[in-house]
């Protein structure tokens, strides 16, 4: 019998999360335990792909298709490559872990894990879709919850307006969550307008007969339409990686969240709209991704160098994190446009790599804010004596972003920084590793004042605990990962290459 392992790791979310709303009322730990249950299940599904994936065979595989509006071309049909069973595991463990860093949720929690599960079942489903009219639906169910999770769970912090726009920041509630949660909302559904328009204008040019990727892929479109087709796309897409200069919403999103949706935000949502790009955008349109490359390239390398930068200029512990991604997305985009197969390998690793590393990051962020009820990293210090787990996770993060070898973030953009050289824009290379220089002073000195400088004098800091009980999961999972990844960077890079080097053999003509 053939378990249709796809559908159960995308679903098994969303029958949880009906369990919690329709079972579990008045009932927390039955809450918790059934979210815990479709993660579990998902994750042991994303494992079971990941590892059964033949890569010899490659191309998509696990296919499942069932007709659903026959007469407009539109089914269920779902399948993985190597870059989607990688996509699809990373989805898996921030949500795990993402459930262990919830476990002290306490106000409406039940709605919190009902929405927090529809989320992923949102993404699981944009990684696996062939179908672009699927696809799309599913992308909506990742973005739309993000709304209410930050609205109503989320936490404002205090914005000092300044600035030529200082009126404006002071009149909006720049800082607030309900301002981060109508903002990221607004700016995602601009966004989602751009991708509906590209995914109607391929299915009219194919005379309106299959939304199918698989179909799709074989036509051969106008160069004319290719063109403004992937600008459509790119801006769609890029808008939810954060690209510049529409990537506003995304520190303030990620700062206002709570800990588990800035894992999920951050450590896969983010990544949605690369994969996106690469999926969607350079598969099907080929011939516009070449030309289009000397854009996406130069702003990914000025998402590396302001987004490090802006994280410099941070007092704001979740705002260092939010500008942070803002740059490591951009080493996503830059591998993507060098159109090499080792360029693109250090894309997709770095989604990976990012996802987790960025996942761990907020999850001590919500630890230490947790514990002591601030966020200014320079009123905290000392940190160290007093929570050494939490300072020896954190330094594990930080050195995987800066890049330290025996990490998964170094080989990411090891392989992205080799791709750069070998582009047609070999200058690519240079704003891209000051970039990874800019992101060593600021992790160092974030970690240097929050942990291992002089304890703080405040007597707010003087007694705190470490990571208890289930904290410990989130953190122990995430590090684990990193570490393994970045020691055998074969486990992801051998079958993404499955993916990659075909696609650039379709780019390039080779």
């Amino acid at each position: 019998m053939n378990i249709p392992v796809l559908s159960v790791m995308t679903w098994a979310p969303l029958v949880a999360a009906v369990v919690v709303m329709f079972f579990a009322r008045h009932r927390p730990l039955l809450v918790r335990w059934a979210s815990l249950a479709g993660a579990t299940v998902s994750l042991v599904a994303s494992v079971w792909v990941y590892w059964a994936y033949d890569r010899a065979a490659a191309g998509f595989q696990f296919q499942e298709e069932i007709a659903v509006v026959p007469s407009l071309g539109i089914s269920y049909l779902v399948a993985v490559d190597g870059m989607s069973a990688l996509m699809c595991l990373l989805t898996s463990i921030i949500i795990f872990a993402g459930v262990f860093a919830s476990w002290t949720v306490k106000e409406r929690s039940q709605e919190f894990y009902a929405l927090l599960l529809v989320l992923v079942t949102g993404v699981y489903g944009v990684f696996v879709s062939l179908d672009l009219f699927i696809f799309f639906l599913f992308y909506e169910i990742a973005v739309l919850p993000m709304y209410l999770l930050i609205g109503i769970w989320g936490s404002s912090g205090e914005v000092r307006p300044q600035g030529i726009f200082g009126w404006a920041m002071g009149r909006t509630g720049v800082g607030t969550k309900e301002y981060a949660a109508m903002k990221l909302t607004l700016y995602l559904l601009f966004g989602s307008a751009f991708i509906l328009v590209g995914i109607l204008a391929l299915y009219v040019a194919n005379g309106s007969q299959s939304f199918s990727f698989l179909v799709l892929e074989q036509v051969q479109f106008d160069p004319t339409l290719q063109s403004w087709t992937f600008l459509a796309f790119y801006i769609g897409f890029g808008i939810l990686a954060g690209i510049w200069p529409l990537h506003t919403w995304s520190p303030d999103g990620h700062a206002s969240a709570p800990t588990a949706v800035s894992m999920l935000h951050a450590g896969v949502l983010m990544k949605l709209g690369a994969y996106g790009v690469v999926r969607v955008g350079m598969a099907l349109l080929p011939d516009a991704a070449v030309d289009w490359a000397w854009l996406v390239g130069t702003i990914a390398c000025i998402n590396i160098v302001y987004g490090a930068l802006s994280a410099m200029a941070q007092t704001d512990l979740k705002y260092v994190i939010a500008y942070s991604s803002v740059s490591h997305m951009g080493v996503v985009m830059l591998g993507a446009a060098t159109l090499t197969p080792t360029g693109l390998n250090g894309s997709v690793f770095q989604m990976f790599a990012h996802g987790i590393m960025t996942g761990l990051f907020f999850a001590l962020v919500g630890l230490v804010y947790e514990k002591a009820h601030s966020r200014e990293i320079f009123k905290m210090g000392g940190f160290a004596t007093m929570m050494p787990g939490i300072a020896t996770a954190f330094t594990i993060g930080g050195l995987s972003s800066l890049g330290l070898p025996a990490t998964a973030g170094f080989v990411a953009e090891f392989l992205t920084f080799l791709g750069a050289w070998s582009s047609a824009y070999q200058w690519w290379l240079f704003p891209a590793v000051i970039g990874a220089f800019l992101t060593s002073i600021y992790v160092l000195r974030v970690a240097k004042q929050i942990f291992w400088g002089p304890k703080s004098e405040d007597p707010h800091f003087q007694h705190l605990p470490d990571a208890v009980g289930t904290e410990w999961a989130a953190l122990g999972i995430l590090v684990f990962v990193l570490v393994v990844f970045g020691v055998m960077p074969s486990l992801a890079i051998a079958p993404v290459d499955t993916a990659t080097v075909p696609l650039v053999e379709r780019l390039t003509g080779r």
